[in-house]
């Protein structure tokens, strides 16, 4: 089985990782929950000792612990144990797949090698919810190499990150004023399109169970659900 969370945190790094227990805890001043939390990839020899030293290290950068379970959390517990200290459940999300079909790119769409300043105006106008914390989401973008498709004059943004035969697709995101134009379905064509010709044969997205709009896109083409995950978060003065 495809281990679909090794992709996404190679696909987001997080500009400081530290090994706790075996956990991977991902630091990046608060931006996405993806790049604030630990991974638990690894079965700690005491969880207990590990979840606070975990705890310890959010609260000393003034974060809320975080934990990102999915398939691959350990221990396999884990998930019922964070409950039992009260951590809430939050962002369920899916693991999307599709096989990519080798058809011509849109010609409406234009990719680049690294993100404009008008396409990250474009996707910061709709995700950006960090304050000024701009400067730290650009650096997790260009992390990794990365392709960057732009729609409809710039108002239609999306990411793909080529992982050997896979491609990952983020950051999909359209300006509210030019929605309902099918800009997202033509960037997300490019990118996929443009993954195709550069190797990649299938291709993995993450989305919100509760982002109907973008579920429905992503199955016309052709994407299905492969996995699930979740984050389990501290309720603020909890413990």
């Amino acid at each position: 089985m495809t281990d679909f969370e090794r992709l996404i945190d190679a696909a987001w790094p997080a500009p400081v990782v530290a090994d706790v227990h075996g956990w991977r805890l991902r630091f990046a001043d608060g931006v996405t929950k993806r790049a604030n939390s630990v991974w638990p990839a690894a079965h700690p020899a005491d969880t207990d000792a590990a979840i606070r030293a975990a705890e310890e290290y959010y609260l000393r950068r003034d974060e809320r612990p975080t934990f990102h379970i999915g398939p691959g959390a350990r221990p396999a517990a884990l998930d019922a144990l964070l409950e039992r200290r009260g951590y809430a459940k939050v962002d369920p999300t899916l693991v999307l797949t599709a096989d990519l079909d080798a058809e011509e790119p849109p010609p409406d769409a234009v990719i680049a090698d690294v993100p404009s300043p008008e396409w990250m105006d474009a996707w910061w106008s709709v995700d950006g919810r960090y304050d000024d914390a701009e400067p730290v989401a650009r650096r997790i973008l260009t992390g990794t190499p990365a392709r960057y498709a732009a729609a409809g004059d710039g108002a239609a943004v999306g990411r793909a990150v080529p992982q050997d035969d896979w491609l990952g697709v983020y950051c999909m995101a359209v300006r509210p004023e030019a929605r309902r134009r099918g800009l997202a379905r033509t960037v997300l064509r490019a990118l996929l399109a443009d993954g195709r010709a550069r190797g990649a044969r299938r291709a993995y997205l993450c989305v919100t169970e509760r982002n109907a709009a973008a579920r429905a896109l992503y199955a016309t083409a052709g994407f299905t659900v492969v996995a699930r995950y979740h984050y389990r978060v501290r309720p603020p003065g909890n413990g």
